[in-house]
């Protein structure tokens, strides 16, 4: 593929959930979330229904009340929710995260693993990346890496029972 296929690829079949976040600085919540809308050329959606799907991301975060805001007006945290919410915006098939509740609380951590489970549960794969063992109970695969190799590799056990046992 070349290089704008690509690009294309990324922008309507991944989601990127980084760890330091990548807003746009002089940028409001709102329009960080509807920007992978706009560069989604293929859908050619109506500027309400960017506005909808945009709003809808937002609410599945709990940030509706700060879409005006900038990220220097926004914690950590919501600045993190923010970009998970930019990252769902075009319901991509495969969601990429790099430590996706690093900078929140237990809480905003929990609805955001509750948010993945239930995405997950509608056919988008998840890949995520933690440290924190909390967050690995939500995961169907685990696999733990030490030096860039693999160490150890588990199924949940609910996994098991729905695929017969094999992993």
């Amino acid at each position: 593929l070349n290089r704008a296929q690509l690009a294309a690829i990324r922008n309507r079949k991944l989601g990127f959930i980084f760890q330091a976040y990548n807003l746009l600085a002089r940028t409001t919540a709102f329009d960080n979330v509807m920007l992978p809308l706009i560069y989604n050329r293929e859908n050619h959606r109506s500027a309400e229904d960017r506005k909808a799907l945009t709003m809808q991301a937002l609410e599945a975060v709990g940030l509706t009340d700060r879409i005006d805001h900038q990220p220097q007006e926004l914690s950590g945290g919501q600045q993190q929710r923010v970009a998970i919410a930019r990252a769902l915006v075009n319901n991509p098939a495969l969601i990429l995260a790099d430590e996706p509740t690093g900078n929140l609380d237990s809480t905003n951590g929990e609805a955001v693993m509750q948010l993945l489970r239930e995405l997950h549960g509608e056919g988008t794969t998840i890949l995520m990346v933690t440290h924190d063992p909390r967050y690995s109970r939500f995961a169907e695969r685990t696999v733990h890496l030490f030096d860039g190799r693999i160490v150890e590799e588990s199924v949940a056990e609910s996994n098991r029972t729905r695929s017969g046992g094999t992993p």
